[in-house]
């Protein structure tokens, strides 16, 4: 059964950082694009960044610079290193599997595997 399960998230001031994890069991994670995406109240779900097995990323412009998406293979889990938090990160995160080597983007519908989420809230 394939499960993905995040952690980390919270509640913090702007300008503060929090590391967000994904812990993935069930399936070939290694060989695996993976991303973090974010959903905020009244607003449809957007990517974040992605990374692909070799260790390829992409980043969505707002959190360039800011963010850093990274994976550890041994442990199986997918992190997302957040910086310099703005009120605007503030939103549901969730990690992903694209099922696929190849990261097609940022775009959540190429992503088949999902977590339950994990909520980041940033106060001003």
């Amino acid at each position: 059964q394939v499960q993905l399960v995040e952690s980390g998230g919270g509640s913090v001031q702007a300008g503060g950082s929090l590391r967000l994890s994904c812990a993935v069991s069930g399936y070939g994670y290694s060989n695996d694009c993976m991303g973090w995406f974010r959903q905020a109240p009244g607003k449809e779900r957007e990517g974040v960044a992605v990374i692909d097995p070799d260790g390829r990323t992409i980043y969505a412009d707002s959190v360039k610079a800011r963010f850093t998406i990274s994976q550890d293979n041994a442990k199986r889990t997918l992190y997302l290193q957040m910086t310099s938090l703005k009120p605007e990160d503030t939103s549901m995160y969730y990690c992903a599997g694209r099922g696929s080597r190849v990261c097609p983007a940022l775009d959540p519908k190429w992503y088949y595997y999902w977590g339950q989420g994990t909520q980041v809230t940033v106060s001003s």
